[in-house]
């Protein structure tokens, strides 16, 4: 595998163990940190069990090994003596000795019994007894045959004759008895699927184990399996290794609750009580409670503190924003005032006049101190909203200006508005207000009666207006060229790279039109 196919793997787990809460990491921690501990335990355990079970089969061998070579030792030689006898019996059916000398060699074994028989069924040596199903036999041939109580061996002699012993089940038993101090044990002679017991080998119960060992007895397939209880998966044995597993899942949830309680619970009250703080407040440490670790303690006086800190310098800011806001309102007030004695002044000499080109000249100044003291008031209003200039109502106070300080010539004069609620800054406001005197000054001085339309609307750009005066007066004339060369034209070019677009006009509908910036709606 690539080492890039496994980046993405260690960023996920990483990912992963990130947005994990930090008493799960613990947890997780110390469960990886003491499973060795807690295998090696589990491991010792195993082991003696293992070493137990290597000493179990080495016994087991050594017991098996010494019962078959008994039983092997005694069906062979027992079975040997048969086939002579049966030998001698075939030559001479009335030979005694022989049958005396076999008769002498099973009466040593105790409860065994045995026969010879010719084929007619007539025993010519023994006693006789009766097997179930047997069937005929080829000459030498020796066959076992498990009974309910015990093993028949029959061995075939020629012209029909045969020779049977019959082993009990104690009898067997007592030959495969290993000799000496033995622990408990089972034997059972075993041929193919048969099974004979010899001697049961008690319950252990559901979890009891068994070491088993067969040994060839060199007899029609016949074996002898010895077995011997196994290391038994006992009931200590089990507590021990349960136990094991619980005290390392305990140790580590020991381990994870002392951290929550010392650390984690602690600093989620901590991030809790910071989370809920609002400026000006004071972070109250003792309503956390006891709190057990001396380094979170320390933690949460040090955001007492620094909530201290705060609060004092939100009481000087607000403090310093209450003198800001007077000397903001000092310095509104002077400049208004001194716009008014500005006002005052030429209003005062434009009395004096001795001309009217005079006093049409002091009303135009006058005018656009107006417009000026107009945009000035607004935008105070405005600042302490924090919001911008609305340009309907200034447009409409300016508008109200104009036609208060027209000339007598013009009393015709008549201004009509449609301008949507906008918003713009204080330095936008200025060159419109301007550029709109020096528009509607421009086409009374054409037509002193005229009419004139001023329109704001919203444009495709959502940031963006359109500025639009129009009037009759303004329709392309030699006059109207005439007062754009020698007065007007330079100011309203001068006031549109103020506001950083282009005056454009219309000749033939007598329309200018401007594109403005705007911070917004009301």
């Amino acid at each position: 595998m690539d080492s890039t196919d496994l980046e993405p793997r260690a960023k996920g787990l990483a990912a992963t163990m990130a947005h994990m809460p930090t008493g799960a990491k613990v947890f997780l921690i110390l469960v990886g940190a003491l499973l060795p501990l807690a295998l090696i335990a589990l491991l010792t355990t195993l082991q003696t069990t293992r070493t137990a079970d290597t000493e179990a089969r080495a016994r087991l061998r050594a017991i098996a090994d010494e019962s078959s070579g008994v039983v092997e030792n005694a069906l062979t030689n027992q079975v040997g003596q048969m086939s002579q006898t049966l030998a001698a019996l075939e030559q001479n059916p009335g030979d005694a000795p022989s049958c005396t000398q076999l008769a002498g060699t099973f009466a040593a074994q105790g409860s065994i019994r045995f026969a010879i028989a010719d084929k007619s069924g007539r025993v010519l040596c023994g006693q006789r007894f009766t097997l179930p199903g047997a069937s005929a036999l080829r000459p030498s041939e020796v066959r076992a045959a498990f009974l309910p109580d015990g093993l028949a061996i029959r061995i075939g002699g020629n012209a029909g004759m045969s020779a049977t012993a019959y082993y009990p089940v104690s009898t067997l038993a007592a030959l495969a008895r290993p000799s000496g101090f033995v622990p408990d044990y089972g034997a059972a002679l075993v041929r193919r699927d048969e099974r004979l017991a010899l001697r049961a080998l008690g319950t252990r119960g559901p979890l009891g184990r068994r070491e088993r060992i067969a040994s060839n007895l060199s007899i029609d397939s016949l074996d002898l399996e010895m077995s011997i209880p196994g290391a038994p998966i006992t009931t200590p044995l089990i507590i021990t290794t349960a136990l094991l597993v619980l005290m390392w899942i305990t140790a580590a949830t020991i381990g994870w609750f002392v951290v929550n309680i010392l650390l984690i619970r602690p600093l989620r009250t901590l991030r809790t009580s910071v989370g809920k703080y609002r400026p000006g407040e004071i972070l109250d440490v003792k309503r956390f409670g006891a709190i057990p670790a001396q380094e979170i303690r320390d933690l949460g006086e040090t955001f007492q503190q620094i909530t201290r800190t705060v609060q004092l310098h939100e009481a000087d800011l607000a403090e310093g924003l209450i003198r800001q806001t007077r000397l903001t309102r000092e310095v509104h007030h002077r400049v208004k005032n001194n716009l008014q004695v500005i006002s005052s002044l030429i209003n005062f000499h434009a009395r004096a006049a001795r001309s009217a080109e005079a006093s049409e000249a002091y009303a135009s100044i006058q005018r656009r101190v107006d417009a000026l003291a107009v945009v000035h008031r607004h935008h105070y209003t405005e600042l302490e909203e924090n919001r911008g200039l609305e340009l309907r109502s200034v447009i409409g106070e300016l508008a109200a200006n104009i036609r208060a300080t027209a000339p007598e010539r013009a009393a015709g004069l008549g201004i009509t508005l449609e301008i949507e609620p906008l918003l713009v800054n204080q330095d936008v406001a200025i060159a419109v207000a301007f550029l709109i005197t020096e528009i509607v000054e421009l086409a009374v001085n054409c037509n002193p009666t005229t009419h004139v339309r001023i329109s704001i609307k919203g444009g495709e750009e959502p940031d963006r207006a359109v500025l639009r005066v129009s009037s009759p007066a303004l329709v392309e004339s030699a006059e109207l060229v005439g007062l754009l060369e020698s007065r007007y034209g330079r100011v309203m070019a001068g006031l549109a790279r103020q506001l950083r677009t282009r005056l454009h006009h219309d000749p033939l509908v007598g329309a200018f039109e401007a594109s403005i910036a705007i911070t917004g709606r009301p």
